[in-house]
Protein backbone atom coordinates (compact mmCIF):
# COMPACT_ATOMS: atom_id res chain seq x y z
CA UNK A 1 0.00 0.00 0.00
CA UNK A 2 1.14 3.36 -0.89
CA UNK A 3 2.29 5.74 2.26
CA UNK A 4 -0.39 8.20 3.11
CA UNK A 5 0.65 11.96 2.87
CA UNK A 6 1.62 12.73 6.24
CA UNK A 7 1.37 17.12 5.55
CA UNK A 8 -1.13 18.99 7.20
CA UNK A 9 -3.84 18.90 10.24
CA UNK A 10 -4.89 15.17 8.61
CA UNK A 11 -1.58 13.95 8.72
CA UNK A 12 -0.55 14.99 12.17
CA UNK A 13 -3.71 13.43 13.29
CA UNK A 14 -3.10 10.01 11.74
CA UNK A 15 0.68 9.99 13.03
CA UNK A 16 -0.63 10.95 16.88
CA UNK A 17 -3.33 8.51 17.06
CA UNK A 18 -0.89 5.64 15.03
CA UNK A 19 1.69 6.02 17.57
CA UNK A 20 -0.51 6.07 20.63
CA UNK A 21 -1.97 3.01 19.67
CA UNK A 22 1.48 1.31 18.52
CA UNK A 23 3.05 2.54 21.60
CA UNK A 24 0.28 0.60 23.79
CA UNK A 25 -0.66 4.27 24.81
CA UNK A 26 -3.76 3.44 23.52
CA UNK A 27 -4.47 -0.04 24.21
CA UNK A 28 -5.70 -3.24 22.18
CA UNK A 29 -9.42 -3.66 22.68
CA UNK A 30 -9.90 0.11 23.62
CA UNK A 31 -13.05 2.09 22.37
CA UNK A 32 -12.03 5.37 21.77
CA UNK A 33 -13.66 8.40 22.98
CA UNK A 34 -14.13 10.15 19.76
CA UNK A 35 -15.77 13.65 21.30
CA UNK A 36 -12.28 13.84 23.76
CA UNK A 37 -10.11 12.77 21.10
CA UNK A 38 -11.40 15.87 19.17
CA UNK A 39 -10.90 18.31 22.16
CA UNK A 40 -7.76 17.21 22.77
CA UNK A 41 -6.00 17.13 19.43
CA UNK A 42 -7.94 20.55 18.37
CA UNK A 43 -9.73 19.19 14.88
CA UNK A 44 -12.62 18.69 13.75
CA UNK A 45 -14.79 15.48 13.99
CA UNK A 46 -14.45 15.12 10.48
CA UNK A 47 -10.89 15.39 10.36
CA UNK A 48 -10.60 13.19 12.89
CA UNK A 49 -12.98 10.53 10.92
CA UNK A 50 -10.94 10.97 8.46
CA UNK A 51 -7.71 9.71 9.83
CA UNK A 52 -9.12 7.04 11.26
CA UNK A 53 -10.03 5.60 8.27
CA UNK A 54 -6.61 5.22 7.58
CA UNK A 55 -5.48 3.26 11.00
CA UNK A 56 -8.63 1.37 9.82
CA UNK A 57 -7.68 0.75 6.12
CA UNK A 58 -4.04 -0.52 7.82
CA UNK A 59 -6.69 -2.96 10.13
CA UNK A 60 -5.49 -0.98 13.23
CA UNK A 61 -8.81 0.39 14.32
CA UNK A 62 -12.21 -0.85 13.15
CA UNK A 63 -15.85 0.59 14.28
CA UNK A 64 -19.52 -1.42 15.28
CA UNK A 65 -22.52 -0.31 16.32
CA UNK A 66 -23.18 0.30 19.71
CA UNK A 67 -19.58 -0.17 20.31
CA UNK A 68 -17.95 2.48 18.44
CA UNK A 69 -14.36 3.09 16.98
CA UNK A 70 -12.04 0.33 18.72
CA UNK A 71 -8.60 -0.68 18.56
CA UNK A 72 -8.40 -4.36 17.06
CA UNK A 73 -5.73 -6.72 18.19
CA UNK A 74 -2.41 -6.63 17.22
CA UNK A 75 -3.09 -9.89 14.92
CA UNK A 76 -4.93 -7.98 12.48
CA UNK A 77 -2.46 -5.23 12.50
CA UNK A 78 -0.92 -5.10 8.80
CA UNK A 79 2.54 -5.23 10.13
CA UNK A 80 4.20 -4.92 6.91
CA UNK A 81 3.11 -1.62 5.71
CA UNK A 82 5.51 0.83 5.31
CA UNK A 83 3.54 3.07 7.94
CA UNK A 84 2.98 0.90 9.95
CA UNK A 85 6.62 -0.23 10.43
CA UNK A 86 7.32 3.58 11.01
CA UNK A 87 5.21 3.78 13.77
CA UNK A 88 6.70 1.11 15.48
CA UNK A 89 10.10 2.49 15.26
CA UNK A 90 9.06 5.96 15.70
CA UNK A 91 9.15 5.45 19.43
CA UNK A 92 12.96 5.36 20.02
CA UNK A 93 16.08 3.08 19.56
CA UNK A 94 16.37 2.08 22.77
CA UNK A 95 13.42 -0.44 23.64
CA UNK A 96 13.68 -3.98 23.58
CA UNK A 97 10.34 -3.80 20.91
CA UNK A 98 12.19 -1.93 18.85
CA UNK A 99 15.52 -4.23 18.88
CA UNK A 100 13.26 -6.99 18.83
CA UNK A 101 11.46 -5.54 15.74
CA UNK A 102 14.48 -4.35 13.86
CA UNK A 103 16.04 -8.30 14.34
CA UNK A 104 12.33 -9.50 12.98
CA UNK A 105 12.97 -7.32 9.90
CA UNK A 106 17.12 -8.05 9.48
CA UNK A 107 15.38 -12.20 9.13
CA UNK A 108 12.93 -10.97 6.50
CA UNK A 109 15.65 -9.43 4.76
CA UNK A 110 18.02 -12.28 4.81
CA UNK A 111 14.87 -14.56 3.01
CA UNK A 112 14.19 -12.22 0.49
CA UNK A 113 17.18 -10.39 -0.44
CA UNK A 114 19.98 -13.53 -1.10
CA UNK A 115 17.07 -14.88 -3.18
CA UNK A 116 16.46 -11.91 -4.91
CA UNK A 117 19.93 -10.99 -6.17
CA UNK A 118 20.57 -14.17 -7.87
CA UNK A 119 17.76 -13.25 -10.00
CA UNK A 120 19.34 -9.90 -10.44
CA UNK A 121 22.68 -11.17 -11.40
CA UNK A 122 20.90 -13.11 -14.04
CA UNK A 123 18.45 -10.55 -15.32
CA UNK A 124 19.92 -6.70 -14.72
CA UNK A 125 20.62 -4.88 -17.59
CA UNK A 126 23.14 -2.31 -18.19
CA UNK A 127 20.90 0.69 -16.81
CA UNK A 128 20.33 -1.56 -13.16
CA UNK A 129 24.41 -1.58 -12.74
CA UNK A 130 24.56 2.09 -13.52
CA UNK A 131 22.48 2.98 -10.60
CA UNK A 132 23.60 0.61 -8.37
CA UNK A 133 27.21 1.95 -9.21
CA UNK A 134 25.91 5.69 -8.62
CA UNK A 135 24.55 4.14 -5.21
CA UNK A 136 27.65 3.03 -3.93
CA UNK A 137 29.70 5.97 -5.22
CA UNK A 138 27.06 8.42 -3.05
CA UNK A 139 27.85 5.74 -0.15
CA UNK A 140 31.75 6.59 -0.24
CA UNK A 141 30.53 10.50 0.07
CA UNK A 142 32.00 11.47 3.22
CA UNK A 143 30.71 14.89 3.43
CA UNK A 144 26.90 14.18 3.31
CA UNK A 145 26.70 12.75 6.76
CA UNK A 146 24.22 10.14 8.03
CA UNK A 147 21.28 11.09 6.07
CA UNK A 148 23.11 10.87 3.12
CA UNK A 149 24.58 7.90 4.28
CA UNK A 150 21.03 6.49 4.55
CA UNK A 151 19.70 7.55 1.38
CA UNK A 152 22.44 6.01 -0.44
CA UNK A 153 21.98 2.65 1.11
CA UNK A 154 18.44 2.54 0.74
CA UNK A 155 18.91 3.48 -2.96
CA UNK A 156 21.35 0.73 -3.52
CA UNK A 157 19.08 -1.86 -1.97
CA UNK A 158 16.32 -0.20 -4.02
CA UNK A 159 18.11 -0.74 -6.90
CA UNK A 160 18.92 -4.12 -6.58
CA UNK A 161 15.03 -5.42 -5.86
CA UNK A 162 14.12 -3.30 -9.46
CA UNK A 163 16.69 -5.30 -11.32
CA UNK A 164 15.27 -8.53 -10.49
CA UNK A 165 12.41 -6.77 -12.84
CA UNK A 166 9.72 -9.10 -10.99
CA UNK A 167 7.06 -6.40 -10.24
CA UNK A 168 6.07 -8.39 -6.51
CA UNK A 169 9.66 -8.26 -5.55
CA UNK A 170 9.93 -4.61 -6.16
CA UNK A 171 7.07 -3.83 -4.38
CA UNK A 172 8.63 -5.22 -1.21
CA UNK A 173 10.71 -2.65 -1.45
CA UNK A 174 8.77 -0.41 1.13
CA UNK A 175 9.00 -3.13 3.34
CA UNK A 176 12.69 -3.68 3.54
CA UNK A 177 13.18 0.30 3.42
CA UNK A 178 11.44 0.93 6.28
CA UNK A 179 13.38 -1.28 8.65
CA UNK A 180 16.71 -0.30 6.76
CA UNK A 181 16.46 3.19 7.00
CA UNK A 182 15.68 3.14 11.09
CA UNK A 183 18.51 0.64 11.23
CA UNK A 184 21.11 2.81 8.75
CA UNK A 185 20.02 5.74 11.13
CA UNK A 186 21.24 4.39 14.26
CA UNK A 187 24.44 3.21 12.87
CA UNK A 188 25.29 5.73 10.76
CA UNK A 189 24.54 8.76 13.89
CA UNK A 190 26.82 6.55 15.83
CA UNK A 191 29.40 5.70 13.73
CA UNK A 192 29.56 2.32 15.19
CA UNK A 193 29.32 0.41 11.97
CA UNK A 194 31.99 -1.12 9.80
CA UNK A 195 32.48 0.62 5.75
CA UNK A 196 29.49 -0.49 3.85
CA UNK A 197 31.29 0.50 0.82
CA UNK A 198 33.38 -2.83 0.05
CA UNK A 199 30.67 -5.11 1.27
CA UNK A 200 28.05 -3.91 -1.32
CA UNK A 201 31.34 -3.54 -3.94
CA UNK A 202 31.13 -6.95 -3.67
CA UNK A 203 27.42 -7.68 -4.08
CA UNK A 204 27.78 -5.65 -7.41
CA UNK A 205 30.51 -7.01 -8.38
CA UNK A 206 29.21 -10.65 -8.57
CA UNK A 207 25.70 -9.27 -10.22
CA UNK A 208 27.88 -7.48 -13.03
CA UNK A 209 29.56 -10.95 -13.54
CA UNK A 210 26.53 -12.57 -13.61
CA UNK A 211 27.00 -14.88 -10.58
CA UNK A 212 23.89 -16.03 -9.13
CA UNK A 213 26.18 -17.43 -6.31
CA UNK A 214 28.48 -15.11 -5.66
CA UNK A 215 26.13 -12.72 -5.48
CA UNK A 216 24.40 -14.62 -2.97
CA UNK A 217 27.00 -15.27 -1.13
CA UNK A 218 28.18 -11.40 -1.27
CA UNK A 219 24.61 -10.52 0.25
CA UNK A 220 24.77 -12.94 3.19
CA UNK A 221 27.70 -11.22 4.10
CA UNK A 222 26.68 -7.95 3.72
CA UNK A 223 23.44 -8.76 6.07
CA UNK A 224 25.67 -10.30 8.68
CA UNK A 225 27.81 -7.31 8.74
CA UNK A 226 24.55 -5.32 9.26
CA UNK A 227 23.71 -7.68 12.31
CA UNK A 228 27.45 -6.91 13.57
CA UNK A 229 26.65 -3.34 13.36
CA UNK A 230 23.38 -3.49 14.85
CA UNK A 231 24.84 -5.04 17.94
CA UNK A 232 27.73 -2.78 18.37
CA UNK A 233 25.42 0.02 18.47
CA UNK A 234 23.21 -1.73 21.06
CA UNK A 235 25.96 -3.00 23.12
CA UNK A 236 25.09 -6.62 22.66
CA UNK A 237 27.75 -7.63 20.41
CA UNK A 238 30.32 -10.37 21.44
CA UNK A 239 33.23 -9.10 23.37
CA UNK A 240 30.98 -5.88 24.53
CA UNK A 241 29.58 -4.91 28.13
CA UNK A 242 26.14 -5.70 28.79
CA UNK A 243 24.09 -3.49 31.47
CA UNK A 244 25.72 -4.87 34.32
CA UNK A 245 29.16 -3.87 32.61
CA UNK A 246 30.33 -7.57 32.27
CA UNK A 247 32.13 -8.52 29.81
CA UNK A 248 30.30 -11.52 27.18
CA UNK A 249 32.44 -13.72 25.16
CA UNK A 250 32.11 -15.33 22.42
CA UNK A 251 31.29 -19.80 21.67
CA UNK A 252 34.33 -19.64 20.88
CA UNK A 253 36.34 -17.85 23.30
CA UNK A 254 33.63 -16.93 26.20
CA UNK A 255 35.46 -13.92 28.89
CA UNK A 256 33.52 -15.45 32.25
CA UNK A 257 35.31 -18.31 34.49
CA UNK A 258 32.15 -20.15 35.03
CA UNK A 259 32.17 -23.74 34.20
CA UNK A 260 29.51 -26.12 32.50
CA UNK A 261 28.49 -29.91 32.71
CA UNK A 262 30.82 -30.47 29.51
CA UNK A 263 34.06 -28.84 30.97
CA UNK A 264 33.52 -28.55 35.08
CA UNK A 265 35.29 -25.10 36.49
CA UNK A 266 36.60 -27.25 39.59
CA UNK A 267 39.95 -27.34 38.36
CA UNK A 268 39.72 -31.21 37.99
CA UNK A 269 40.82 -33.22 35.26
CA UNK A 270 39.13 -35.27 32.89
CA UNK A 271 40.32 -37.62 30.38
CA UNK A 272 39.73 -35.79 27.43
CA UNK A 273 40.54 -32.61 29.66
CA UNK A 274 43.59 -32.24 32.05
CA UNK A 275 43.37 -30.48 34.97
CA UNK A 276 44.82 -27.01 33.44
CA UNK A 277 41.90 -24.32 34.42
CA UNK A 278 38.58 -23.83 34.36
CA UNK A 279 36.31 -25.16 31.57
CA UNK A 280 34.15 -23.07 29.03
CA UNK A 281 30.56 -21.95 28.73
CA UNK A 282 28.64 -22.75 25.96
CA UNK A 283 26.37 -19.77 24.91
Amino acid sequence: MTPYARRGVHGQTVETLARRVLSGEIPEGATLDLVALQGELDVSLTALRESLKVLAAKGIVDARQKRGTFVRARADWNLLDADVLRWQFAGGTESGADLALLRNLGEVRGIIEPAAVRLAADRRTEADLATLEAAITAMGEQEGGPAHAVEADLAFHRALLAATHNELLERLEMVIESGLAHRDEIVHSSQAGEDPVPSHRAVLDAVRDRDPAAAEHAMRALLDQAVRDLDRVHGTAPGTEDASGTREGTEDAPATGEGTEDAPATGEGTEDAPATGEGTVNR
